[in-house]
């Protein structure tokens, strides 16, 4: 049972260093008086998912009380979006081409891991998303690489992929 609990770490550590993140990356000192905006913002690995937020006037809106659940793509997630789209970067993308993007990653409430279970959920954009708990915590077809990072109006959930709605 130790061997087997051992081995079961091992594989655990790879692949949180395989996707080259860890819980205290994402997590700041006191994430829990700071709002999901300020805990992105503090963070350089969203960086683009910051700049998008502004340029989609998103903000003031993701500031307020809540509470909200973040589905957080880091900038390798977005640089991959960039990529399959044949854009540059954000620059390229406009506030209306962003806003229906961004919303898709908020669901209203506070949902940390433990509370996940194998359903759909309704994002802000009014669109679901499929939470898949079979091989991990996969959000749709993006995987959930660090956890329940939280903040004064809600928790943040960082993906490797960027949801597209459908």
């Amino acid at each position: 049972m130790k061997k087997s609990f051992q081995k079961l770490s091992s594989v655990v550590l790879i692949m949180v260093l395989g996707f080259g993140v860890s819980m205290n990356s994402f997590a700041t000192k006191d994430s829990g008086s700071s709002t999901v905006v300020e805990i992105a913002v503090s963070n350089p690995d969203f960086s683009i998912l910051v700049d998008a937020v502004k340029k989609a006037e998103l903000v003031e809106a993701l500031s307020t009380e809540g509470p909200f659940t973040v589905f957080a793509p880091t900038n390798e997630a977005f640089k991959s979006l960039f990529t399959k789209l044949g854009v540059n970067g954000i620059e390229d993308l406009t506030a209306e081409q962003l806003t229906p993007i961004l919303t898709y990653h908020v669901v209203s409430g506070k949902v940390m891991s433990g509370d996940l279970s194998n359903t759909s959920v309704t994002t802000l954009n009014g669109k679901k998303i499929k939470i898949d708990l079979t091989e991990g915590v996969k959000i749709n077809d993006s995987k959930v690489v660090a956890a329940d990072v939280e903040g004064k109006n809600g928790v943040i959930h960082v993906i490797d992929r960027v949801l597209l709605p459908n």
